[in-house]
């Protein structure tokens, strides 16, 4: 798996002349790393004097980052597999019934596509949790925080990316519109929750 590679050999795969891991995967990776560092704030919240208040919300969002973070491992590697799906169908020969092929490869290119956007759904949402953590949690951790909800952005723009090159090979018009369309509220929505965020780190 991706996500339990050592990080030396996981970058040396990303620079090889293999097309996976690619953007997507490394999408994936950057909301993992955002993740872990919501799980850490809210981890270094707990059980302090000053936080008291804020433990029972703190435990809840830790527990809830560390899934994400697990889920986004996961996701390195569905990406890849995505990926790898999409190019088996273009292999599939051309004197093969026209429309088994055609299907084959939309089959692939919409699967392709649903999994970097779940991928940016997720990213989104994890950032309604950081801001939570870089509002009420450990002041000491706030640039953290901050470092989170920029790596939840990129993660998110980045997967997007991923979602709108495989919409390209796709021919239903039904499925486009309903995935170009969250496609931009994703966009907007987490440049927003970014400024939002980052305007409450006080230094």
């Amino acid at each position: 798996m991706l996500g339990e590679m050592k990080f030396n050999n996981f970058t040396k795969k990303i620079a090889s002349n293999s097309p996976v891991p690619g953007g997507g995967s490394v999408a994936a990776m950057g909301a993992a790393v955002a993740a872990a560092l919501t799980e850490m704030v809210a981890n270094l919240t707990i059980g302090k004097k000053k936080y008291v208040l804020e433990q029972e919300e703190m435990e809840k969002i830790a527990g809830l980052a560390e899934k994400y973070r697990e889920k986004f491992s996961r996701d390195m590697d569905r990406d890849a597999e995505a990926f790898d799906s999409v190019m088996e169908a273009y292999k599939i020969p051309k004197d093969t019934e026209e429309e088994k092929r055609s299907n084959a490869i939309q089959s692939a290119a919409k699967k392709a596509a649903e999994v970097p956007l779940e991928v940016a759904r997720d990213a989104f949402e994890l950032m309604k949790w950081i801001e939570i953590v870089v509002e009420k949690g450990n002041s000491n951790a706030v640039t953290d925080g901050a470092v989170a909800a920029m790596m939840a952005r990129t993660a998110v723009l980045s997967a997007l990316y991923n979602v709108k090159i495989n919409l390209c090979s796709i021919t239903d018009q039904s499925f486009l519109r309903k995935t170009e369309s969250e496609v931009k509220q994703l966009e907007e929505g987490c440049q927003i929750m970014e400024r939002k965020i980052l305007a409450k780190v006080k230094l």
